[in-house]
């Protein structure tokens, strides 16, 4: 192994581990919101999502953001 792939593992290590984007069955269970209201939520802009072939991922930051401001 070169310094190079060292240096790159060494990186991948210290990267967080917390996921980027959940699927809709994840954000399903994690949020307690149904299906359907996730999508609802989707088309009215409050969710952001990545699409990425068939799959439709939806943003963690943005889940975490609605349930904040959806606070009371």
């Amino acid at each position: 192994r070169g310094v190079k792939q060292t240096a790159m593992n060494s990186l991948v290590l210290r990267l967080p581990l917390e996921s980027l984007t959940v699927r809709i069955p994840v954000a399903v269970q994690v949020t307690g919101i149904g299906r359907s209201k996730l999508y609802e939520l989707i088309g009215a802009g409050e969710l952001e999502v990545v699409k990425v072939g068939a799959s439709t991922l939806i943003t963690v930051a943005s889940l975490r953001r609605f349930i904040e401001k959806s606070r009371r």
